[in-house]
C-alpha cells in the first residue's frame, strides 16, 4: 500500500491524539460520580450497538455478490432496507414513545440479531426479509436510544449541559473508534482467519446480545406521552401538529434530512469517485481513515459544545458550508485536472485531492452528530420525541431510495453537485433556525412549549 495513505492516516491520528491530550480546564465540565456512572453505562451499550452495526457494513455488498446476485438485485435489497425504515420507522418510533424506550432498544437488538441470522441463507427472499428487519432496526437505533438517554438524563435531575458530554463521547467512541476496530475485526474474521463473509454478521449478533443483556439488567423504563387514551393515529397527529406549529422543529427536520441524505449518498459515491478507472485503492484502509476523520470532528465538537462562547446553531452554519465546499471538489477536479487513462493503477492526483476533501467532510460528519443530538434535545418535545425523530427520516429515506434507483442515470459530478446544493441549503436553514431560536429566547414565554402544543393539538384529537 502506498505511503500516501499512511501519511493521511498518521496525520489524522496525530491531530486526534493532540486534541484529546491537550484538553485543559476550559474544556472540562465538573460532573458528579452518579452522572459519570450513568454516562459510562450508556457509552458501553451504545458502543456495543454500533459495533453490531459497523461489523456488517464492509461485507454486506460482498456477501450478496458471493451468493451470485448482480448489481441490480443487490440494489433492490438495499432499497428494501431504506424503504422499510421509511414505512415502518414512524410506527416503530411512536410505539417506543408509548410502550417504552427501553423496550424499543431491546426490540432493536432482537430485530437486528434476526437480520444477521438471515445472512446465512443464499435465498433472495430470506435476504430480503433480513433487509426489511434491518431497516426497522435502523429506525430504532437512531431514535430509541437517544430518546431513552434524554428522558433518563432529565429524570435523574442531571444538568442539561452534561448531555453534550455524553453525545460527543458517544460519537467519538461509537461512530469513530468502534467503527475503526470493527472494520479491522471484520477483516480479521472474514479474510485473515478465513471464516468467510458471514462471520462478521455472527460477531455482530454476539455484540448485540451482550448489549441487550446490559440493557435488561441496568436500564430503567421511560416513556414519552404517559397518557393511556392516545392511540397510534393520535400520536401521529400530535407529532405532525408539533412540527407544523413550531418552525424550529420543522427547520431541524429539514436540516437533518438534507445533511443525512447527502451523507448516505456519499457512502455510495466515494468508491467510484476515487477509482474512476478501476484504480487499486485500499477500501478498508480508506474507510478507517474516514472514521478517524469522524473522530477528529467529534473531538472538535466536544470542545465547541463545552464552551459557552460557541452556539451550536452558529458554528453548524460553517460546518454545512464547509461540507458543501468539499462536495464541489469532484466537480472542480473534473475540469481542472486531466483524467487518468491508466486502468488499475494507483490513485490519481485528482483522487488524492478528493480524498483530502472527503476526510474534511467526514470530520464535518463527526461534528454534525453530537451537535444535531444537542439541538434535538433542546427543541423536540419529550412526549413525542421518537415519533418526531422518525418523521424526520421519511424524506431522508425517500431521497436515498431515489438516489439508489438512479445511481447509474447521472454522472458522479452531477450527484456531488446536487448534494453540495443540499448542504448549502442546510446552512441557510441553520441560519434561519438560529434567528428563530434567538427570537424565542428573548420572549418571556415561549408559546411553543409542549403543553401549549398539546392545547393546539386537542381539536385534532376529538
Amino acid at each position: 500500500m502506498e505511503v500516501f495513505y499512511y501519511l493521511v492516516f498518521g496525520a489524522l491520528a496525530l491531530l486526534v491524539a493532540g486534541l484529546e491530550m491537550s484538553k485543559g480546564g476550559k474544556d472540562r465540565i465538573t460532573t458528579t460520580s452518579a452522572f459519570n456512572s450513568f454516562k459510562n453505562n450508556y457509552l458501553v451499550v451504545y458502543s456495543l450497538m454500533m459495533a453490531g452495526d459497523w461489523l456488517q457494513g464492509p461485507y454486506v455488498y460482498f456477501l450478496y455478490s458471493q451468493y451470485g446476485f448482480d448489481k441490480g438485485d443487490i440494489g433492490r435489497l438495499f432499497i428494501a432496507g431504506f424503504g422499510s425504515s421509511m414505512l415502518f420507522g414512524t410506527i416503530v418510533g411512536s410505539l417506543a414513545d408509548k410502550q417504552g424506550r427501553k423496550r424499543a432498544c431491546v426490540t432493536y437488538c432482537i430485530t437486528y440479531i434476526l437480520s444477521c441470522i438471515t445472512k446465512h441463507s443464499p435465498q433472495y427472499k430470506v435476504l430480503m426479509l433480513g433487509r426489511i428487519l434491518g431497516g426497522i432496526a435502523t429506525s430504532l437505533l437512531f431514535s430509541a436510544f437517544e430518546s431513552w438517554l434524554v428522558a433518563e438524563h432529565n429524570k435523574r435531575g442531571f444538568d442539561s449541559q452534561w448531555l453534550s458530554i455524553t453525545f460527543s463521547k458517544a460519537i467519538f467512541l461509537g461512530n469513530g473508534l468502534v467503527a475503526i476496530v470493527a472494520g479491522l475485526f471484520a477483516n480479521l474474521l472474514a479474510d485473515t482467519l478465513g471464516f468467510g463473509p458471514v462471520a462478521p454478521f455472527d460477531a455482530a449478533a454476539c455484540f448485540l446480545a451482550i448489549g441487550m443483556a446490559i440493557i435488561f439488567s441496568s436500564w430503567t423504563e421511560n416513556y414519552g406521552d404517559p397518557s393511556e387514551n392516545k392511540d397510534l393515529l393520535t400520536q401521529f397527529k400530535g407529532a405532525a401538529v408539533a412540527i407544523a406549529s413550531d418552525e424550529k422543529i420543522a427547520l431541524l427536520g429539514a436540516i437533518q434530512s438534507l445533511f443525512e441524505g447527502s451523507m448516505y449518498t456519499f457512502v455510495f459515491l466515494w468508491t467510484p469517485a476515487l477509482s474512476p478507472n478501476e484504480e487499486n485503492i485500499p477500501h478498508g484502509f480508506i474507510f478507517a481513515t474516514f472514521m478517524l476523520s469522524s473522530m477528529l470532528g467529534s473531538s472538535i465538537a466536544a470542545r465547541l459544545m463545552t464552551r459557552g462562547a460557541f452556539k451550536v446553531e452558529g458554528y453548524m452554519q460553517i460546518v454545512f458550508l464547509l461540507s458543501a465546499a468539499t462536495f464541489l471538489l469532484p466537480v472542480i477536479t473534473s475540469f481542472l485536472v486531466a483524467p487518468s487513462t491508466v486502468k488499475g493503477g494507483s490513485i490519481s492526483f485528482a483522487g488524492c485531492i478528493q480524498l483530502f476533501g472527503f476526510c474534511i467532510f467526514e470530520a464535518c460528519v463527526g461534528i454534525f452528530w453530537p451537535s444535531i443530538m444537542k439541538m434535538r434535545s433542546q427543541y423536540i418535545p419529550e412526549e413525542a420525541r421518537s415519533t418526531i425523530m422518525n418523521f424526520f427520516r421519511i424524506p431522508l429515506n425517500i431521497f436515498v431510495c431515489i438516489v439508489l434507483y438512479n445511481v447509474n442515470a447521472f454522472p458522479i459530478t452531477v450527484m456531488f453537485g446536487m448534494c453540495s446544493i443540499f448542504l448549502f441549503i442546510s446552512s441557510v436553514l441553520q441560519r434561519r433556525l438560529m434567528t428563530i431560536a434567538e427570537i424565542h429566547k428573548s420572549r418571556p414565554q415561549d408559546w411553543s412549549t409542549s403543553k401549549e402544543r398539546d392545547a393546539e393539538a386537542e381539536p385534532l384529537n376529538v
